[in-house]
């Protein structure tokens, strides 16, 4: 029996995937390199910005430095600012889960905070964040959400998680989790998960 979410943030929180793709786009185009960020959301789903990086690197032949990186980040602050929206009936979809919520991310712990401070989420997880950095380990690797359930008090088959991104529900079906594909434009109904919804009003009805 599930008694405890653990939300995703990018693309399943926070409709952030092209904001982030957008960001690293216009950095790209400052270097000479033309990416878009409609085919990079694809290509990148779910990645970490250090892989996205190195496969960049590789295509490309360039090197970044660091400075590439909190410049990138920077950009994608300002971006958030003016532009990030809550993802379509999540707010409601949380508030009406009866359960331990927390959110498990790939991302730095000051984005997800961020994120869920500009749209508003932010005190519906009373703080419980954890962010893949504080772990040193990445999706799909399982440890960040057996890191979040042991962090709630509960055991991985007590664990429900909701992701966007194949590399996510691969991670939750190695912790042993039930994983919740969130697909609003059905670009990944081949995956094997516990459940697939398009809409976050549908996650009350496959997780009790």
């Amino acid at each position: 029996m599930i008694r405890c979410v653990i939300f995703d943030c990018d693309g399943t929180l926070v409709d952030s995937e092209y904001l982030c793709n957008l960001g690293l786009e216009l950095k790209l185009k400052e270097i000479g390199i033309v990416e878009s960020a409609e085919d990079m959301m694809v290509r990148f789903q779910g990645w970490k910005l250090a892989t996205i990086l190195e496969s960049l690197e590789t295509k490309h032949n360039v090197k970044f430095d660091d400075s590439f990186s909190l410049s990138y980040r920077s950009l994608v602050d300002e971006l958030f600012e003016k532009e990030l929206k809550p993802c379509i009936g999540v707010e409601k979809a949380i508030q009406q889960l009866d359960f331990k919520k927390c959110v498990a991310s790939s991302g730095p712990i000051n984005k997800i905070e961020k994120a869920l401070s500009t749209t508003g989420l932010l005190n519906y997880f009373n703080g419980n964040l954890f962010s893949s950095y504080e772990i040193g380990s990445w999706k799909p690797d399982p440890d960040i959400f057996l890191y979040a359930a042991k962090m709630m008090g509960f055991k991985p088959d007590e664990c429900g998680v909701v992701e966007d991104s194949p590399v996510g529900i691969e991670a939750a079906k190695a912790a042993g989790m039930h994983a919740v594909l969130y697909d609003p434009n059905n670009k990944h109904m081949d995956l094997n998960c516990t459940a697939v919804i398009s809409d976050m009003m549908e996650l009350l009805d496959v997780i009790t």
